[in-house]
């Protein structure tokens, strides 16, 4: 039983059909949104959910059997546990007051193609193994917005109280800019004064016109390219080299499985020559017992 499983779970054909139950899962939770055809086939939308919850576990009892002796074994994966969880929250009752649950258990199963396609997992464990990493550029980038926030509303204040008129719509402002929408109108009004440019519907708010053209220039174009070059920069190869190390360990895994999943397979073809052999001793030690009661 432990090999016919271990065989199943690791076939193409296994891999793909989960695959494929997955895409039609996330296909018919899709479909679900539409108020029009979940009403015309709710039952067949209903047996279909049944069928793809009891693929799912049968997907499990295979991969637990396929463990041996050791079934714990399956739950040292992430990736087996989250499976295992979106599996147990499917079996909810369907009662309505968990039907907004069930809707989004249906939809979290369309994550579950993140733990058949070795891809996708290496993308979220770079994510992941990025995090502490990231948290520093964030905290750099922080204070380069505090910095210029602070700085905009010294320069800019008076002149355009709708984008630097106070600290945190400062840091909204910059916000805005660093993803590089709308940058070149709000220079202009600080090039131009905004009772040249930018506050014609918001004339009342324009108290203190005062161009100031280098100081624009050079205050946007320096953050754009600290915020949105540099920093884009930084977190690029913040990715690049945890993929590398996440590239390196599952490397590492799958050869670690691999030597595993050998030594499993010749430990139980011992075991199975070494039932034999017992069998052959035992038929061999009859023969003599009855020769010996012949005899005597």
């Amino acid at each position: 039983m432990f090999l016919f499983a271990r065989r199943v779970t690791e076939s193409a054909i296994f891999k793909y059909g989960i695959l494929l139950t997955i895409i039609s899962s996330a296909i018919l939770t899709g479909l679900e949104t539409y108020s029009g055809i979940l009403i015309n086939y709710e039952q067949i939308f209903l047996k279909l959910d049944r069928i793809i919850i009891l693929i799912f576990t049968i997907e499990i009892i295979l991969k637990l059997l396929a463990q041996g002796k050791n079934p714990k074994q399956y739950f040292r994966d992430p990736w087996n546990i989250f499976d295992f969880i979106i599996v147990i929250l499917c079996y909810l009752p369907s009662d309505l007051r968990f039907v907004s649950m069930l809707r989004i258990v249906r939809l979290l199963r369309v994550l579950r193609l993140i733990s058949v396609l070795p891809k996708l997992q290496l993308l979220v464990n770079t994510l992941i193994k990025s995090l502490p990493s990231i948290s520093y550029v964030i905290i750099l980038l922080t204070l380069l917005f505090y910095i210029y926030a602070v700085a905009g509303c010294f320069i800019f204040g008076q002149n355009d109280p709708i984008h630097f008129g106070s600290l945190h719509v400062a840091m909204l402002t910059l916000f805005s800019v660093v993803t590089l929408e709308g940058w070149v109108e709000i220079l202009k009004i600080n090039m131009y004064g905004c009772a040249n440019y930018g506050y014609e519907n918001y004339r009342q708010l324009c108290l203190s016109s005062n161009g100031q053209p280098a100081a624009a220039v050079a205050y946007f174009i320096s953050f754009i390219l600290l915020g949105s070059m540099i920093f884009i920069n930084l977190f690029i190869g913040v990715v690049m080299n945890s993929m590398s190390e996440s590239e390196r360990e599952m490397a590492l895994l799958k050869l670690k499985s691999k030597n595993n999943s050998d030594l499993i397979e010749n430990l139980q073809s011992i075991e199975q020559k070494m039932d034999l052999l017992k069998n052959d001793f035992t038929i061999i030690s009859d023969k003599i017992k009855n020769e010996l009661t012949k005899s005597k």
